[in-house]
């Protein structure tokens, strides 16, 4: 086994990106990272009855927008290639292994048909064993290569019958290993069933090729979901059984990212209206949002995810991916699940905007939505940013909230204007817009000099006027302060726009 420390994120290309697989990868980046090790990208194509052509591809993307980007992968190649598995299938990575499993005793070859299993879980079923499995107390019931003589299973393997390769699971033996994150963990082996290790097509399922692979890669550490956990007890009888249990990786079961009713799913993003995967996936023809296309930086979406489940001892919430990479402890890592809270990564969001300097805001903006941005005055927006990027939440919000800098409102918020609107108020308004254009400086103060003279020579209180004169500029109840507004747009625009919404008002 390698000295150098090696991790893996091992995705099936079958939809989309869910945040707690980006978990798992950036646990997986920042351990690398630390220790000056490798961080591979491994494709895991075996269930190809699940297959999604462009998964693969978003995979990439998806690591890309988030600044995870692999050592080795599909795409950039390294020492250990191939890094998918149907490619490591092709040239027989898996075969071998499976055939000396069963040679040494620790597999079987499985004959039965899918007709025959589906009986199996209905004849053996009991009042203590509602749901029996290819286990130790059946197996020898079953139609496989420990049942059979020798002759009937070299008379099927000359018909040419369809076969798996199943695990023989020891009974009555206890497993344990430590787990960098839970400490020790035990299994009875009586309680697993037989897991495929081969299917019929000869591709490898999850449990062989994991193995195989972290064995052949030299993967030093093994960072994986907690739902895993129950599989631990086949893959370490595998790493003994193949001569390989001194280069068992280290492994580390990660908690689950919760949602309303237990782990997060792409149901509860659909219901409560926020996403779940780390870009836009189409599923089908529907499309489930991502946090990229929500609004989200990729420095704050990194940052919430690396707090769902770990911190570093201290109250420190908003980390750069440096910062992550020089603190990060898998130790630290928790066991219980991390509940998610979308207000809370909006909050994370909003910290990295207003942190974020102007220029490079503006440039997050153009990637985001170049029809929008792209066509608007460089200078003026990054002005603008300034003024608004405090009251935003998500990239999304910055259209709202400066869009009336560089185009007239075409709604008016009336109604909020009405309920104290008088006549005084309306001649208060014409004579502003005089005042405004005999004015020569267009700066914020002086704007707002003279429009608080005015209001004491009319006798009416400022804060009376400053929200008419907000809609007026604005088109409804937001934005910074009124005078920045007026000096930004400048005072011919603010005057053509008062008197716009003058004409909407009642004498």
């Amino acid at each position: 086994m390698s000295s150098k420390v090696r991790v893996r994120f091992a995705p099936s290309p079958t939809g989309g990106l869910h945040l707690g697989g980006v978990r798992t990868v950036l646990y997986n980046y920042l351990f690398a990272k630390k220790y000056k090790g490798d961080f591979v990208l491994r494709v895991e194509d075996t269930d190809q009855t699940r297959f999604v052509a462009n998964a693969e591809q978003y995979i990439y993307d998806c690591l890309a927008w988030c600044g995870l980007n692999p050592d080795e992968s599909p795409a950039l190649g390294g020492a250990f290639a191939p890094y998918k598995q149907s490619e490591r299938k092709a040239a027989g990575m898996y075969q071998q292994y499976a055939d000396q499993l069963v040679k040494d005793g620790h597999a079987y070859l499985a004959f039965d048909t899918p007709e025959e299993l589906e009986a199996m879980r209905t004849n053996y079923k009991t009042e203590k064993n509602t749901n029996p499995q290819y286990d130790g107390t059946i197996r020898l019931k079953m139609r496989n290569s420990l049942s059979l003589t020798a002759k009937e299973v070299e008379d099927l393997l000359q018909q040419n019958t369809p076969f798996v390769i199943r695990i023989k699971m020891p009974e009555n033996e206890t497993v344990t290993f430590t787990d960098m994150v839970r400490g020790e963990v035990k299994f009875d082996t009586s309680l697993i069933d037989d897991k495929v290790l081969l299917k019929r097509d000869g591709m490898p399922t999850y449990h062989l090729a994991v193995v195989v692979d972290d064995y052949s890669m030299q993967i030093t550490h093994a960072f994986r979901g907690e739902e895993w956990l129950p599989s631990a007890p086949v893959h370490l009888k595998l790493w003994e059984y193949l001569g390989w249990a001194n280069d068992m990786p280290q492994w580390a079961h990660l908690p689950l990212i919760l949602g309303s009713n237990g782990k997060l799913s792409k149901r509860d993003g659909a219901k409560y209206g926020f996403p779940v995967f780390a870009m836009d996936w189409n599923d089908n023809g529907e499309v489930v949002k991502g946090f990229k296309e929500t609004g989200f930086l990729p420095e704050a979406f990194i940052n919430i995810l690396a707090m769902l489940g770990w911190n570093n001892g201290t109250e420190q919430e908003i980390f750069t991916l440096q910062q992550l990479i020089e603190n990060f402890s898998i130790e630290r890592v928790h066991s219980a699940g991390a509940k998610f809270d979308y207000e809370k990564a909006k909050w994370y969001n909003q910290e990295w905007i207003k942190s974020m300097d102007n220029e490079t805001l503006a440039q997050r903006l153009l990637e985001f939505d170049a029809n929008k941005y792209n066509r608007l005055d460089a200078a003026k927006l990054l002005t603008t940013i300034g003024l608004v990027k405090e009251r935003c939440h998500l990239l999304t919000d910055f259209w709202l909230q400066l869009s009336y800098f560089f185009e007239h409102p075409t709604v008016y918020n009336i109604e909020a204007i009405l309920p104290k609107w008088s006549s005084e108020k309306k001649d208060f308004f014409n004579l502003l817009v005089q005042k405004y254009n005999e004015t020569a400086t267009n700066d914020a103060t002086t704007l707002e000099t003279i429009f608080k003279a005015l209001a004491i020579e009319k006798n009416i209180k400022p804060g009376e006027l400053q929200l008419p004169l907000r809609i007026m500029l604005v088109g409804d109840k937001f934005g910074p302060n009124v005078f920045e507004i007026a000096a930004t747009i400048g005072f011919a625009v603010a005057n053509q726009r008062i008197a716009n919404c003058l004409l909407l008002l009642p004498n």
